[in-house]
């Protein structure tokens, strides 16, 4: 039976389906950069005392850590109320247990930390009422702060804002190449919004997380759906690739250099050590000097081409490196057509089989045994026409007398000769007349 809230056909209640560690229907399913809890089966002493730290997630992509003092028995997708510096605020479990211990060493967390606040209590229906009537509050408070910034005309970006479970505090998240002198614009905040007002300062990949989108795979953004840390990416990245270096294409929704360039680039530098390291790459053939026009990383490849010929013709890594090595050693190799077309015809006869398996001798013999056998076996049964079951002379077809038809020239049945009578013999004579018997 599924759930009647979010519409999840889970067999387990309100449990959604997914990586079973995602919590209730309050999670809305698999978030963006959930926490799987590894150790959520494993059997723990009977005096083992559970971690007492617990990770909170609030709007986008920020996660906090809170301390459990008043030994809360806490599960991921529990609402609860923490303590601010301000007031309190509503947010999400995420994670607890000893998965935690390993997320506070990720993010160089102490456990003994001053930053690490206490839980209250879990959300009651008021605060999670309060906290649905701030939320809403987001989108008018966003549009006007950007008024007001924009007419200061200061050098930054307000992206996004985020305000306290309470209503007594804001977060207002900004980008900006330079800094920034917003003391003038915090108390005009204040003075219109009535609530305490905090700046922070994020990175351009930090506000596409937030955000989120759709990159140019179709898929969500890896800022925003698992990705934490922001390596730095290069355009070396794209040179080692063979990118062209378009920043239109190798720039994602952030405006800096996609994330994923960095994904393959172990793959494509292991794969170029087996290319030749000149700068210039050339064969002295018999018709003239062929140089390097083009090269497939993955497929080991190198086309090259003579200078006064457009035609590409592509080599294999290990071929080069050998005709290389025959040009050191004074040796000149044949054309590049001559070696293309041998190259191709080894490809063919590799491609076929060499000898002749016992195994497909065995099949034609079973094969022709199974022939064999067929034909005995159709002589053996008379044919439904023929009574009797007497076998039928190929020259007496169908008839019962055996007098054998007379063929065309064709073989294709009687001749039918529609020409007329026969001319009468010329100059033949008649006929002798046998002699009676006696």
């Amino acid at each position: 039976m599924g759930c009647s809230s979010c519409g999840t056909k889970s067999g387990g209640g309100c449990s959604p389906a997914g990586c079973k560690s995602n919590g209730t229907c309050g999670t809305s399913g698999c978030n963006a950069l959930n926490v799987y809890d590894w150790f959520r089966d494993m059997e723990l002493p009977d005096d083992f005392v559970a971690f007492n730290i617990v990770e909170v997630r609030f709007k986008g992509s920020r996660k906090e850590f809170f301390r459990n003092v008043n030994n809360l028995d806490l599960y991921t997708g529990d609402y609860v109320a923490v303590e601010s510096s301000v007031g309190y605020d509503i947010g999400t479990v995420s994670a607890t247990g000893e998965i935690v211990r390993l997320q506070l060493k990720k993010y160089r967390v102490q456990e003994d930390s001053e930053r690490i606040l206490p839980i209250i209590r879990k959300a009651s229906d008021k605060d999670l009422e309060k906290n649905d009537e701030v939320k809403k509050k987001e989108n008018a408070t966003l549009e006007r702060a950007r008024t007001i910034a924009f007419r200061l005309n200061l050098q930054m970006k307000i992206s996004d804002i985020e305000i306290q479970g309470d209503g007594r505090k804001v977060i207002f998240f900004y980008t900006a190449e330079q800094r920034v002198d917003f003391r003038e614009l915090i108390r005009l905040y204040a003075d219109e919004f009535r609530m305490k007002i905090e700046m922070r300062h994020i990175s351009y990949r930090e506000e596409a997380s937030r955000l989120g989108g759709i990159g140019v795979c179709g898929r969500q953004l890896c800022c925003s759906t698992w990705l934490t840390d922001y390596k730095m990416v290069t355009t070396g990245a794209a040179r080692v690739q063979n990118l062209s270096i378009n920043m239109e294409k190798l720039a994602g929704q952030c405006g800096r250099l996609k994330c994923c360039l960095n994904y393959e680039l172990d793959l494509y530098v292991e794969a170029l050590d087996k290319f030749p390291k000149a700068k210039v790459v050339k064969l002295e053939t018999a018709t003239g000097v062929a140089y390097s026009r083009k090269t497939d990383i993955l497929k080991q490849l190198m086309w090259f081409s003579y200078e006064d010929s457009q035609t590409w013709i592509a080599l294999a890594v290990d071929k080069v490196k050998e005709y290389m090595e025959d040009n050191k050693q004074g040796k000149t190799i044949p054309p590049l057509q001559d070696i293309a077309a041998a190259s191709q015809v080894m490809e063919q006869v590799a491609a076929a089989p060499e000898f002749i398996g016992g195994s497909e001798l065995l099949e034609d013999r079973e094969m022709e045994a199974e022939i064999r056998k067929s034909r005995q076996e159709k002589g053996r049964h008379p044919h439904p026409h023929n009574k009797g079951g007497q076998h039928r002379n190929p020259n007496q077809g169908g008839n019962p007398q055996g007098k054998p038809h007379h063929r065309g020239p064709d073989n294709r049945g009687p001749r039918r000769d529609n020409r007329g009578p026969r001319p009468p013999h010329q100059n033949k004579g008649p006929k002798p007349n046998n002699p009676p018997n006696t």
